[in-house]
């Protein structure tokens, strides 16, 4: 347990150092992830839940009160509570990054990887969203979109195709990789761009929850009509911030 401990705490230095270490030789120079970490400026959030930046009905009538408040205060809670339980058999600290252990993910248990998953991805959803009314990207955000997609319509249809695509339950995902091009990709279950042995890798600008938990009571099998509908909720502001800096 204790070479977790220090392996955690000598891989957050090392991506803290990289700037300083590239001009280094390559056994001095932090490792692939490390160097991948601190490229993309990915931030640390802790395993507490985290309050909902709206009320249960502010999302009404794209995602009903009542699916909100399930999804939060018992999915998500529960991620968040398990999370905390795995870091403890772990005997990691409290404060542990859980960014830092989604990039060691396979060093550690199932429990770890789904808990640990579950609870970023969901705090990263809420915050992806907004009750103020459909959006569109604007400034650098928009030209990467032009740049890396064709146009903004390609981007949905490719980010719509792999919501639609992922079979049974996960996530699809808009990312930063560690060249600063965008991707799309989805993930299976609660893994993330962020894991090690994810094949789709960067630091996740925009995340949709494609479980049937987030859209069941409201749209039953219907997926397609729930993306469709999600896409007036996102908070692109957000996204543009979150591909600048280190929110």
């Amino acid at each position: 347990m204790s070479d977790r401990r220090y392996f955690l705490k000598s891989t957050l230095q090392s991506g803290l150092a990289w700037s300083t270490a590239v001009g280094l030789a390559p056994s001095l120079q932090a490792s692939p992830l490390a160097q991948q970490k601190a490229a993309l400026h990915v931030p640390s959030i802790g395993p507490d839940q985290t309050p909902l930046p709206y009320t249960y009905d502010a999302l009404a009538p794209i995602i009903d009160a009542r699916t909100m408040e399930i999804h939060y205060s018992k999915h998500a809670a529960a991620y968040s509570k398990n999370l905390k339980e795995a870091m403890a058999t772990e005997k990691l600290s409290a404060d542990s990054s859980v960014e830092m252990l989604l990039a060691t993910i396979s060093r550690y248990s199932e429990k770890m990887r789904n808990n640990s998953g579950g609870h970023y991805n969901h705090e990263l959803f809420w915050k992806c969203m907004s009750p103020k009314g459909p959006q569109e990207p604007t400034g650098q955000l928009l030209e990467a979109i032009v740049r890396d997609f064709g146009s903004m319509a390609d981007f949905r249809k490719r980010f719509t195709e792999a919501a639609m695509t992922r079979f049974g339950s996960g996530w699809a995902w808009l990312c930063l990789d560690a060249g600063g091009r965008l991707q799309i990709g989805s993930t299976p279950n609660q893994d993330n761009p962020l894991m090690d042995i994810s094949p789709l890798r960067g630091k996740p600008l925009l995340a949709l929850d494609v479980w049937e938990h987030a859209y069941y009571l409201q749209y039953q099998n219907r997926r397609a009509e729930y993306i469709e509908n999600w896409f007036k909720l996102v908070d692109w502001t957000f996204v543009g911030q979150r591909m600048r800096t280190d929110s």
